[in-house]
């Protein structure tokens, strides 16, 4: 089958009408459920957006450590899977994101051409080539810990997924995910300190994800160390400094980031008590920064753009600590209604027609739409 290549063009005129079909609707997303849901419209466009991003090799910014002039390379010769969508870890989203649209939704319009992007990029040679880059010795830190965490939900989605296509490429990943396990299992101990940032480096959106892919396949030992390293660094946090929050470059928010990983790691009970020594004023919708979605001002700026996946972000971790409180906690209602505000003006922007934010966002507003707390 021949694999259909968008052109920047053909993207830019479907990612502007689909800017304008999200604005169209902005107030009813007011009104919205948290836990809405994402709709074929909103999926089709999207996966055009990240079928192309992923076979996109320029721009692109290598995360890269070069030993000597043979490791001047272009990024597909390094990547041969995840070379596209400008950096690797956003084609690693975005490579989960066509998975996850095509578990989800039977009448994805390109899912036959989707499927066929996939079956050449999760090629057994091409799967060896990524497992050679990460082997070299200036690798070890590549990634980490952003990229490990969401290659490993991509991994997490194929282990669930009953399709014999799926399950051939998850046996054919294999080598991949067990060196990003192993990974996570060397690196946590020798870890003293968590990292409290709003962008890649954060310790608890990765680890968010590696405890749920260690679940979802039966990794106990990498289950009970995620749980004790989590319970080190953050059982004992008092009183977050949220009202500082956000800073300028920010997708995450350090605060309900770790939020949501300990309503992971906490039972119900324990985790309330937590949140409230952590997160005091949530009922009084205190601190408001908290509460107010960021603002953006340039989306042609790839650092400023941040902000609107930060919206994303907040979005599925007010809905998560809403559903992870008591039915009538007076905490829940304030965090539900945070989660709806962030919802909308992140949904709002995340098809803007610059590349800056759309190779990335939709897979944000994918795992809103459709991960379940």
């Amino acid at each position: 089958m021949r694999r259909p290549v968008w052109t920047r063009r053909q993207v830019l005129g479907l990612t502007a009408a689909a800017a304008g079909a999200f604005a169209l609707p902005r107030a009813g997303l007011a009104g919205v459920a948290a836990e809405a849901s994402l709709t074929l419209e909103m999926a089709n466009r999207f996966s055009a957006v990240a079928l192309n991003a992923i076979q996109t090799e320029f721009p692109n910014k290598l995360d890269h450590v070069m030993a000597g002039p043979a490791d001047v390379q272009a990024p597909r010769a390094q990547h041969p899977i995840f070379y596209g969508s400008f950096d690797w870890h956003s084609s690693v989203h975005g490579h989960w994101m066509l998975i996850r649209l095509l578990r989800t939704q039977p009448a994805l319009a390109q899912a036959d051409a989707i499927r066929a992007v996939l079956e050449g990029h999760f090629a057994p040679a091409n799967v060896a080539v990524e497992l050679a880059y990460l082997q070299r010795p200036e690798s070890s830190a590549f990634e980490r810990p952003y990229g490990w965490g969401w290659y490993l939900r991509l991994a997490q989605d194929l282990a669930q997924w009953d399709d014999p296509q799926g399950r051939r490429w998850s046996q054919q990943l294999q080598p991949l995910t067990d060196a990003f396990v192993a990974r996570f299992i060397a690196f946590l101990p020798k870890l003293v300190y968590p990292i409290r940032v709003g962008t890649h480096t954060n310790s608890a959106l990765a680890l968010g994800f590696a405890l749920d892919f260690a679940r979802a396949t039966n990794a106990r030992p990498l289950e009970a160390l995620i749980v004790q390293r989590a319970r080190d660094w953050y059982a004992g946090d008092t009183d977050a400094a949220a009202h500082l929050e956000p800073s300028g470059y920010d997708f995450l928010s350090p605060a309900l980031i770790e939020a949501d990983l300990m309503r992971r790691v906490m039972p119900a009970d324990e985790f309330s008590r937590w949140l409230g020594r952590f997160l005091r004023g949530i009922e009084q919708g205190k601190p408001a920064t908290l509460f107010t979605p960021g603002k953006v001002l340039d989306r042609t700026d790839g650092h400023l753009v941040h902000l609107d996946g930060l919206n994303l972000s907040r979005a599925w971790c007010w809905r998560a600590i809403a559903a992870a409180l008591p039915q009538k906690d007076p905490r829940r209602a304030p965090a539900s209604r945070a989660a709806r505000l962030h919802a909308e003006a992140g949904l709002a922007a995340v098809l803007s027609g610059h590349y800056a934010g759309e190779h990335w966002l939709p897979q944000f507003a994918t795992y809103l739409l459709t991960e379940t707390p």
